[in-house]
This record gives structure tokens, C-alpha cells and sequence, in this order.
């Protein structure tokens, strides 16, 4: 094995653990909130759900 390939698969393991540590929990949580905030301002504009 040469040595760009090792380097290749330190930089895909870095890149691989970089996703799976940080950016989906951070996503996940960006979404659920943003989903929260959305359904908390729509009830706040139009009344809670059978408000009508």
C-alpha cells in the first residue's frame, strides 16, 4: 500500500467520524427544533389545534 492511499484513508476515517460525531446530531437537532419552532409560531398565528 503507498503512502497517498494510507493518507486517503486516515482523510476518509477523519472525514467519516467528522459526519457521524457532529454533523448529524447537529442537523438532527437544527431540524427537530426548526420543526418545533414552525408548529409553536403556526399555533401562536392561528390557535391551538380544535380552536375552531
Amino acid at each position: 500500500m503507498s503512502k497517498e492511499t494510507t493518507n486517503l484513508k486516515g482523510l476518509e476515517l477523519k472525514i467519516f467520524i467528522f459526519l457521524t460525531v457532529f454533523l448529524a446530531p447537529i442537523l438532527s437537532v437544527l431540524l427537530v427544533s426548526a420543526l418545533g419552532f414552525s408548529i409553536w409560531f403556526s399555533q401562536i398565528l392561528t390557535g391551538p389545534p380544535g380552536a375552531g
